[in-house]
């Protein structure tokens, strides 16, 4: 025997997967530093994220949601581009049977905006000086668990 225990491979077996989280700037916005806040916070609160990077097209997000199989969406608007580009997402998502991924938006959002974007799908708007503990636990607290039918 080498002295060290064996792997508890039930234990490792029975921890839940990490949340993917997909940050994406979608339109013509060239301004990223809330997107890259945002996406190290999900990070260091043990989320795995992917950050698509600036100037993303619906369909580019859409596709890579899906690829990269992730439990939610974090759309990072500031252009005002948002009741546009969000309706667009939702019907791609729909359109593709993942309608199921959690979506959440950032950014510069009127307050009047928000319902219709809700009707589209987002489950939550977070703007400026939102706390990144409200975001992580509120996707921590909406994000549906990974293999159960619901």
């Amino acid at each position: 025997m080498n002295g060290l225990l064996p792997k508890d491979e039930a234990r490792e077996d029975s921890l839940p997967p990490p949340i993917r989280v997909l940050v994406a700037k979608p339109g013509l916005d060239g301004h990223d530093r809330g997107a890259k806040v945002i996406a190290r916070a999900l990070r260091d609160a043990g989320m795995e994220v992917i950050y698509t990077g600036l100037r993303q097209t619906p369909e580019m997000i859409v596709n890579a949601a899906i690829e990269e199989d992730v439990d939610c969406i974090g759309l990072s608007i500031l252009s005002g581009a948002h009741n546009v580009i969000v309706p667009r997402i939702t019907a791609l998502l729909k359109e593709r049977g993942a309608e199921g991924i959690l979506l959440v938006l950032g950014g510069t959002i009127p307050e009047q905006d928000i319902p219709l974007l809700k009707s589209h799908g987002v489950s939550a708007v977070f703007g400026p000086g939102t706390s990144l503990d409200t975001t992580v636990e509120f996707i921590r607290s909406h994000v549906k668990p990974r293999g159960l039918a619901v």
